[in-house]
């Protein structure tokens, strides 16, 4: 895995093997940020990473510039390595916690520009995260929630639903809590 642009572009990130995730492909994230790029100032932007596993999608969005990244796992291995990577890039603007997802969503306060959530496809809970991030009120009125799901759910029809997009068999599907423009 390396990082596709900004101030560390180029840099490879090399997780254990053994960390138990499914990181999101170079491919996919490359075309995750050019759609960010038409709607994001990175500069002003703070970031919640849920189910950050390998924080390759962080560590991307501090490269990009982001002000503030929040990088959240459960597993151990996953944090840990986050903050080593970080300590190696020189990263000093992310916040590694280890929690599960779901009850920091119940207590969090803080509100953050734009949430990117890369659950286990398996997930249980998987087709209800785009009502608890809403609900929880971490995301700020102009804010972007960016879900990662496998190609079985479609979330077309839900209230905040702003578009999906597919690059191979990675699936974003975006929502907002006040209507953005239409991608082109």
């Amino acid at each position: 895995m390396r990082i596709i642009a900004g101030t560390l572009k180029g840099r490879r990130l090399n997780p254990p093997a053994n960390l138990p995730v499914r990181p999101t492909t170079d491919m996919a994230r490359e075309s995750l940020f050019n759609i960010l790029n038409n709607y994001v100032d990175y500069e002003e932007c703070s970031v919640m990473d849920l189910f950050a596993g390998t924080g390759a999608v962080s560590i991307e969005f501090v490269s990009r510039g982001a002000r503030e990244v929040t990088s959240i796992d459960i597993n151990n291995s996953c944090t840990e390595y986050i903050k080593s990577a970080a300590r190696s890039f020189g990263i000093e603007n992310i916040h590694v916690v280890r929690a599960d997802v779901f009850d920091l969503l119940k207590r969090a306060t803080m509100k953050f520009d734009i949430v990117f959530a890369d659950p286990p496809y398996a997930l249980k809970d998987l087709p209800n995260l785009p009502d608890m991030v809403i609900a929880s009120d971490v995301l700020n009125d102009d804010g972007i929630f960016i879900l990662e799901h496998p190609k079985e759910f479609s979330f077309e029809g839900h209230p905040h639903f702003w578009q999906h997009r597919i690059y191979g068999k990675v699936n974003f599907t975006f929502f907002t809590k006040e209507r953005l423009p239409d991608s082109e």
